[in-house]
């Protein structure tokens, strides 16, 4: 038995910020004192590593539930299916639901709970949890999905991954121009032909890699040092990212049966344009080969790092049509892969 995304949909904010509405920001360092050179510098330098241009941030009214909510919709739609015989639903976030002009997290009742009586599911039996796994909370959340299918415990299950990092930025931080906001839901059902999962790999690394993502001050002393922002040590992450994320893409192929040169598309976590194409590099090295041209889609440009949002989202917007010059094709071998907070890292090899 293999399992199968029979829906997918995302929600893509309508709020649209441009690198150039940085320009006014005072960015410091972490000891506190400015930079040396001017936003316009610290802005362009940014774009040439991340490639991020734009990102979407959530409108004032809507926390993560409800991008989730939305998102959510489209996917039960896309699927054909009655909420009613779900029988998970698993929200992967980070942050829960921060409302905008605060930063206090509320994450009581579940978020997951909050997407299901928003949806007016009426089945007790339809289980909602979150989970906490860092940007790779998506995919995890499917690899769960796999599980209970597979044991016999559920037939559906509404995979989300939704979040609001805008609202837990230190705008003293110039990593903050990373971050976006949105979410991507997908339906996940057992598999009757030759699509779907062919196989996982999951990992945490907790030794020094547990904090190279954290909760941490502003950057500006001023500030109450007791309200905490998103933080990251950055070329930490990337080294790690480089030296990890190809191994375990290498293996979960392995493990698929599936030669390398069926691969067509491979969807990674839209965490830094730079980044990946390292990561995609690395592990056709380790094949003794060149990425394809086309093989990495890409959001990133436009919609920023939306955590865990950012793969579902992305395969929504390939198989509608909306990235450039790409396209997916029945029984098209994908490989999905993130890395994130934990350090944690996830791949699985699926048949579209």
């Amino acid at each position: 038995m293999k399992i199968k995304i029979t829906g997918i949909g995302s929600y893509i904010p309508e709020k649209k910020i441009d690198n150039t509405d940085f320009g006014g920001h005072i960015f410091l360092n972490e000891d506190g004192s400015p930079f040396a050179y001017p936003n316009e510098v610290v802005i362009s330098k940014f774009k040439g590593i991340t490639g991020i241009e734009k990102r979407r941030y959530a409108e004032d009214q809507y926390t993560a539930s409800d991008l989730a909510f939305f998102a959510s919709q489209k996917a039960i739609e896309n699927a054909g299916i009655d909420p009613e015989t779900l029988d998970y639903i698993i929200f992967a976030h980070n942050f829960g639901d921060v409302k905008y002009g605060t930063s206090q997290s509320d994450i009581i009742p579940s978020l997951a709970t909050r997407v299901k009586h928003k949806l007016q599911i009426k089945n007790p039996k339809c289980v909602a949890y979150d989970i906490l796994f860092g940007c790779p909370g998506w995919i995890e959340g499917v690899l769960q999905a796999n599980a209970f299918i597979k044991s016999g415990m559920a037939k559906k299950c509404l995979v989300i991954g939704g979040e609001t990092l805008s609202r837990v930025v230190d705008a003293h931080d110039r990593d903050s121009m990373i971050y976006s906001d949105g979410a991507g839901a997908s339906i996940i059902e057992a598999s009757d032909d030759e699509s779907g999962m062919l196989s996982y790999e999951s990992a945490t690394y907790a030794a020094e890699e547990a904090n190279f993502l954290f909760f941490g001050k502003s950057y500006n002393p001023e500030l109450d040092p007791d309200t905490k922002y998103i933080k990251m040590y950055g070329r930490k992450i990337y080294e790690f990212a480089l030296s990890q994320v190809p191994a375990a893409m290498k293996s979960c192929l392995e493990s698929s049966g599936i030669a390398i040169e069926e691969v067509k598309k491979i969807l990674i976590h839209q965490a830094n344009e730079k980044m990946d194409e390292a990561i995609i590099h690395r592990f056709y090295k380790l094949h003794g080969q060149t990425p394809p041209k086309n093989v990495m889609p890409m959001c990133i440009h436009e919609l920023g790092n939306s955590s865990v949002a950012t793969v579902p989202t992305l395969f929504d917007l390939l198989i509608r049509g909306q990235i450039e010059d790409q396209e997916i094709n029945k029984g098209d071998v994908v490989i999905f892969a993130s890395v994130g907070a934990g350090m944690n890292i996830n791949a699985f090899v699926y048949r579209y």
